[in-house]
């Protein structure tokens, strides 16, 4: 296979995009406010609060895990989920820094 794209782009480029994507879904907004809200959250609670079937939701949730922005326990047959202080602190890090780097200075249009 030949090389991705990604590969002509910095790390933090890449990262600050994964974690765009992992979050560019109303769904996966309204699971971490949800989140946001408990200590922690057993699935199925989650899929309460959505108008969405389970494995939808678990799709999402999937999404989040793997950009490290939520973690999730197993707990019987259950998986418990909540928000990763390391990834939220790395979430607010990277989009502060690519958000404050505009000085709003620039004269076009």
């Amino acid at each position: 296979m030949g090389s991705s794209k990604t590969e002509g782009f910095t790390e933090e480029q890449n990262k600050i995009a994964l974690l765009a994507k992992a979050m560019a879904h109303p769904a996966r907004i309204a699971i971490l406010q949800y989140l946001m809200q408990q200590k922690s959250c057993v699935c199925g609670d989650i899929v309460e609060e959505l108008p969405l079937a389970q494995a939808t939701v678990s799709q999402h949730l999937k999404e989040l895990k793997a950009a490290g922005i939520i973690q999730g326990e197993i707990e019987g047959t259950k998986t418990c989920y909540c928000i990763s202080a390391e990834g939220w602190e790395m979430l607010k890090s990277y989009f502060e820094g690519f958000l404050n780097a505009y000085t709003g200075q620039q004269s076009c249009c």
